[in-house]
Parts: structure tokens; C-alpha cells; sequence
């Protein structure tokens, strides 16, 4: 898979049911233990309630899925918040819901939506962000040559990257992962640079699209 969807940033939310209180989290994460940090991190911040059921979806394939209830009866938490996040099409976020149990028992039917309503208000009120595949290309270029050549890239829609400036300047750019991509950058540094210009390319790397 070329690109996938994420959240831009961090977003609480919080949901009243039948005097209970659900308080969900959802953080972006890129690794099984970085989710795992967030939801101990809320688990410290909230010692004092009752659960705190979680899932995770991480990858650009999004292959991997965790949940847990968390004391929950089984399959009522975990199970449709990871739900809403893959109906979502979300990847690279966990989602933690805080319960603070408000003296009603909701039933398992209960439960599944107040879980799902949960993380599914968070997902709305999440901005969203593609990230795509793209390949790093180092054009090596005098200083004359760097500022024409990065405005040339800019309005093709090509995303300029890092420089390392020495005697010359080694500009990075991105470039999308579509056919000949790689051939027209070779033609966009050779036009710009009377054919003197270098290029390297390099890893493969997913970034946020803008």
C-alpha cells in the first residue's frame, strides 16, 4: 500500500451515558510500543476509574489490530472501538476509552454502543492526514543553481526537503512513487543546472501529505 489515512494530532472527547463517563483518547502512534506508552500514560492520569478499555491499529497495511476490555464483559469495549477506528480506515492511532462508572449498569448492548459512540466521536472530531509513500532524491548543485531549481520543484508539486550546503549545496527532495517520477526529476535538475547537476537516489519513506 502506497498511502494510508492518520490523525494529524491528539484529540479527547468526552461522552456521558447513563451517568457514566467515557472519556476517549486517540493518539497517533507508529509502533505496537509507543501505543502502549499512551495508554499507560492515561492509565496514571485517571487511577481512579473503573476501566480503561483500548485498541490499536499500526502500519501502513494496517495488519496490525489490538484490543482489550480491560474488565469489561468480554467483547463489549475493545472489540467495537477497534471497530470504529477500522471503519474509519485509521492506521497508526490507538484509542483509549476511561470509564468512571456512573451506578448503571448498561448491559452488553449498552456497552458495544457507548464504546463505539465513544471512539467514533473522537474519530469525527479528529483532523485527518494521508500519508504516502515517497522517495528521497539528493540533487547535488552549485548555490546559483539551488534556488531556481527548489522554485522549479515547488510548483510541480514537489515537496523540497532538507539541504546540506558545503562547497555546493546537496538539496533533498520527494518524490511521489507514480511512473517515470524519478525520470522527470532527472529532467527537471538537468534543465535547471545545464546538465551538471547530480542526483542520488535514496529510501523510501512514508510522509504526511500537505
Amino acid at each position: 500500500m502506497s498511502a494510508y489515512k492518520t490523525i494529524a494530532e491528539t484529540v479527547d472527547t468526552e461522552l456521558e451515558i447513563q451517568r457514566s463517563r467515557f472519556l476517549t483518547r486517540l493518539v497517533r502512534v507508529e509502533s505496537e510500543e509507543a501505543a502502549r506508552e499512551v495508554i499507560a500514560k492515561v492509565k496514571a492520569e485517571h487511577p481512579r476509574a473503573r476501566h480503561h478499555c483500548t485498541a490499536f491499529v499500526i502500519g501502513q497495511d494496517a495488519r496490525l489490530a489490538r484490543s482489550n476490555d480491560d474488565g469489561e464483559p468480554s467483547g463489549t469495549a475493545g472489540a467495537p472501538m477497534l471497530e470504529a477506528l477500522q471503519a474509519a480506515g485509521l492506521s497508526d492511532v490507538v484509542a483509549v476509552v476511561t470509564r468512571y462508572f456512573g451506578g448503571v449498569l448498561l448491559g452488553a448492548a449498552g456497552l458495544t454502543r457507548a464504546y463505539r459512540a465513544g471512539v467514533a466521536s473522537a474519530v469525527d472530531k479528529a483532523r485527518t492526514v494521508i500519508r504516502q509513500e515517497q522517495q528521497r532524491a539528493t540533487a547535488t548543485v552549485t548555490y546559483e543553481q539551488a534556488g531556481p531549481l527548489t522554485a522549479a520543484a515547488r510548483r510541480l508539486g514537489i515537496a523540497v526537503g532538507d539541504a546540506n550546503y558545503s562547497d555546493v549545496v546537496a538539496q533533498d527532495f520527494w518524490l511521489t512513487t507514480d511512473t517515470d517520477a524519478d525520470h522527470r526529476f532527472l529532467e527537471l535538475v538537468a534543465a535547471h543546472t545545464a546538465g551538471t547537476g547530480r542526483v542520488e537516489f535514496k529510501e523510501m519513506q512514508f510522509r504526511d501529505q500537505t
